[in-house]
């Protein structure tokens, strides 16, 4: 009996979600009338357009940070464990996003020339970003974006701006540079091969082909076209590298970087710092800007880099994203090889644990950043002004001994 009773239990307890659901569902396909049709109508989106659209479509309640009516925003876990910055230079994707990169640096030749010479941006940087975000268009893209971008423009924590993407693919549905139910995307929304969000595509998608359209889901053109029209419109400079690896002697302070600490190329040159090549660097980069970036403070490779590098964090924020392209750059081109510069071993810890160092930290007046548990540049380099402060070498990088030291 009392096993029956569980099953009565369990069993009316899932009736009651799923009608909860049902609830939830009615509600949403109400929201997708009175608020985003609108929205996309005043954008100029046709009705039949915006009905073919959300034809068969309904919530995805297996995509993340959702908040679904009646509830509220569960705080986001920081218990996962602390990352090593050489996991993202593994040598089977290194590897392989080289390899191929230059399988497709011959296939796609004349295209990559003919969009260098209007944007000023490399050909090998175009295949680097077109490699990461897809695999050079042969990773799987599953997603019906307006599945992912209404379910999270309903019901997640970034409500409103998934919203205003909703809008913005329909609008690119209206335009008919490809069918609505070819506009596939990641979990996130993310469209096509070089993963834009609807609003990018909007504002940087590009026709390569020459077409008269742009198609970043099935024209490799349009997708190399459109990547760098994307950067050439976030501040690539022409005719400058994005960094070199280099050497950064004792003298100077892992805690001068970032992109608010720039120098002439010359001057870090004059303070010691060499290329790891042993070349000098280019006379026509001596007198423009760089800034020191060091992903691993003195616990691994360092570079000087250029605006270029911000140009690709424009594309994605992350440090390591921008120095994954702008090396599998080179060595699709250059035939480079590993860094030069050895990812040294990490201290165990979890990101709750370097949030606390970073409490730690702001506490004492350093501007970490915010406390989100990932060490930025800002963490990094209030690191090293805080070790320095405290009569300690810097080494500008999260450890066991720092976090006993500053999370009391």
């Amino acid at each position: 009996m009392i096993l029956a009773a569980a099953v009565v239990l369990i069993c009316c307890a899932t009736l009651l979600h799923a009608q909860d659901r049902r609830a939830v569902e009615a509600q949403f396909q109400s929201w997708l009338q009175s608020t985003v049709w609108p929205r996309a109508s005043q954008r100029g989106v046709p009705r039949a357009v915006f009905d073919n659209a959300f034809n068969g479509v309904t919530l995805n309640w297996d995509l993340p940070d959702l908040v679904p009516p009646g509830t509220t925003a569960q705080p986001v876990q920081r218990q996962s464990e602390f990352g090593a910055p050489s996991r993202y230079f593994a040598a089977n994707t290194v590897g392989g996003a080289t390899s191929v990169g230059r399988q497709m640096a011959r296939t796609h030749a004349n295209t990559l020339a003919a969009v260098e010479r209007a944007t000023g941006v490399p050909g090998r940087i175009i295949l680097a970003i077109w490699g990461r975000e897809s695999a050079y268009g042969r990773a799987s893209i599953p997603y019906d974006v307006f599945e992912v971008l209404g379910t999270k423009g309903f019901m997640s924590t970034r409500a409103p701006y998934f919203t205003d993407e909703l809008v913005a693919a329909l609008q690119i549905a209206a335009r008919g540079d490809v069918p609505a139910d070819a506009m596939r995307s990641s979990w996130a929304g993310a469209m096509g091969q070089p993963q834009f969000m609807p609003s990018n595509f909007l504002a940087y998608a590009a026709d390569g082909s020459g077409d008269g359209r742009a198609d970043i889901w099935t024209s490799e053109a349009d997708t190399l076209a459109s990547i760098a029209n994307y950067l050439a419109q976030h501040g690539w400079v022409p005719g400058r590298d994005w960094g070199f690896e280099v050497r950064v002697p004792a003298s100077v302070s892992c805690a001068l970087e970032g992109p608010d600490q720039g120098r002439r190329i010359a001057d870090w040159a004059a303070a010691g710092v060499t290329r790891v090549s042993g070349n000098a660097f280019p006379a026509h980069e001596m007198q423009g800007v760089g800034y020191l970036m060091m992903p691993a403070g003195r616990n691994g490779p360092a570079f000087i880099v250029t605006p270029n590098f911000y140009a690709l964090k424009e594309y994605n924020k992350s440090d390591l994203y921008a120095l994954f392209v702008g090396h599998v750059g080179d060595r699709i081109q250059y035939g480079v090889g590993d860094f030069t510069g050895r990812w040294g071993a990490i201290d165990s810890m979890r990101r709750s644990d370097v949030a606390a160092m970073q409490r730690g930290l702001e506490a004492q007046g350093h501007d970490v950043g915010g406390a989100d548990g990932l060490a930025g540049f800002k963490t990094r380099r209030s690191i090293g002004r805080w070790q320095e402060a405290t009569g300690q070498a810097a080494t500008c990088w999260p450890d066991a001994a720092i976090l006993r030291a500053l999370a009391q």
